[in-house]
């Protein structure tokens, strides 16, 4: 696989436009990196991104995610891995990734309104936005997957 172009050299502002949003997800929405990372799988899955599922994948086991959680992620429903805020998360994920589908159904917003505050699930909905459009990004520019690797902050100590 051969990557079509490097957006981020093809239109820097742009780029930079996406990368302020994405700042905003990680660094001020004060949502749960662990909770973020999930959600960014679970778009990504649904969308087929696998640069995305790569980049992801290694960033949550990074933060400490359990490979059991991500490789069950995919049938979260099924599972008693994920807390009933991560599970309002993924299906809140899933109903603004498939918005075509079935708009966001009501019982998602009201499921998802009982684990988060409003300012919470705004956060959580630019989250959504923001990995569905680095998905769109990197399939269409076809980003080649495997190369990434997470920055692994060092943590002082005390």
């Amino acid at each position: 696989m051969k990557a079509r172009m490097e957006p981020h050299k093809a239109s820097p502002a742009a780029y930079q436009a996406m990368m302020g949003l994405e700042m905003f997800v990680s660094k001020s929405s004060k949502l749960e990196p662990s909770l973020l990372e999930l959600v960014k799988m679970r778009a990504s899955q649904i969308n087929g991104c696998a640069y995305c599922l790569d980049m992801h994948s290694k960033d949550a086991r990074a933060k400490g995610e359990s490979e059991q959680r991500l490789y069950a992620l995919n049938a979260w429903r099924e599972t008693p891995f994920f807390t009933d805020r991560e599970q309002a998360a993924l299906a809140w994920a899933e109903a603004v990734t498939l918005v075509s589908v079935d708009h966001v159904p009501d019982a998602v917003y009201e499921h998802a309104k009982q684990h988060f505050s409003e300012e919470e699930l705004v956060n959580l909905t630019m989250a959504v936005i923001a990995i569905n459009g680095w998905n769109r990004i990197a399939i269409s520019f076809r980003m080649v997957p495997g190369e990434y690797q997470p920055v692994v902050r060092k943590t002082e100590n005390k």
